[in-house]
């Protein structure tokens, strides 16, 4: 029997989340909504994937987001040579005692960002499988637990652009929520000059520590989430795979492949620490609604036709989401 949150613990996290929030709106420019996605990645332990084209901050709205915390921080630059052993470590001989010693490598952190993870090829992309699924690294047989939290934050650019490496079902799958960057504003671009101009991102202070995370962590697995919204949750994952039978002819002939589990797992961690943000200690259907987008736009697999006609995945989710009754 789960604890019922109380008001007190709801005001400390309420603090919590806006200290974070504060301080990631003072180094970033508008970007809302990619604030609050990395906000609740963090709150629930999942990882994110940001692709955009490049120069629209993926980089520093991540690096922000980490400086907001009292945590480990990496970051790596992805190639094309990159190999896996690069970023999970391996074993070196020491000529001294004979003897072989492991180091880990930057994916031992709280946060890691991968940055432009399209760059690197198929084989480095998979070698992270391990780490975010299992939350450990295995090096010479022998198994070595990641930090909690343990985050991936990833960015990559658009798939059509020359020198990139589609991600795998697989590895897509893995990421809690996909956030798609859009242009700044002319105000949005007007007040970046001004912040370069001002020199503010030379100013750095952590605004929240490790227990406060591990706190908003804890208190999110003790939402209160009614059957009737975790059947909601199913009913959407459901018609996901199924969507001739809920879809118009003219949309259900795009969806190769609907979502597999870990999207009703993903809904439910997500709709929890929304209702948090939102300072509640219950789900409601307007919660899981809410990043809907984010959390089924990459597991569905659409076909050539829909890459043909211009059809994108949001789309497709907008329309599963409205054929679904809510309870």
């Amino acid at each position: 029997m789960k604890k019922e949150i109380t008001n007190e613990e709801l005001q400390k996290a309420n603090q919590i989340i806006q200290n974070i929030m504060r301080y990631f709106q003072s180094k970033v420019v508008g970007q809302v909504y990619l604030g609050y996605s990395m906000l609740v990645a963090t709150m629930t332990n999942g990882h994110i994937l940001l692709e955009s084209v490049p120069g629209l901050a993926k980089t520093t709205a991540a690096k922000t987001i980490t400086e907001a915390f009292e945590a480990d921080f990496n970051r790596i630059q992805c190639t094309p040579d990159l190999l896996p052993s690069d970023i999970m470590g391996t074993q070196t001989y020491n000529m001294a005692d004979h003897s072989f010693e492991t180091k880990i490598g930057p994916v031992n952190a709280n946060f890691v960002l991968l940055d432009e993870i399209n760059r690197s090829s198929a084989k480095t992309q998979s070698a992270m499988l391990e780490a975010m699924q299992e939350r450990v690294v295995t090096i010479g047989g022998k198994t070595y637990p990641l930090p909690n939290p343990f985050v991936v934050i990833a960015t990559q650019n658009p798939v059509e652009q020359e020198g990139t490496y589609e991600l795998a079902e697989a590895q897509l799958d893995r990421f809690l929520l996909k956030v798609k960057l859009q242009y700044p504003t002319p105000e949005e671009e007007l007040e970046i000059l001004n912040r370069i101009e001002a020199d503010v991102f030379s100013c750095t202070s952590s605004v929240v520590s490790l227990a406060d995370i591990h706190y908003l962590q804890s208190l999110c697995k003790q939402v209160y989430m009614d059957d009737a919204v975790k059947k909601y949750i199913v009913d959407i994952v459901q018609a996901s795979r199924n969507v001739e039978k809920v879809l118009p002819a003219e949309l259900s002939q795009y969806v190769a492949m609907g979502a597999s589990t870990r999207a009703s797992i993903a809904f439910m961690e997500v709709s929890k620490a929304v209702a948090l943000i939102n300072g509640r200690n219950y789900c409601t259907p307007e919660d899981v609604r809410c990043m809907g987008r984010s959390i089924l736009g990459h597991r569905l697999q659409l076909n050539f036709a829909a890459m043909a006609d211009g059809v994108e995945a949001e789309r497709i989710v907008d329309a599963i989401i409205g054929t679904v009754k809510t309870p």
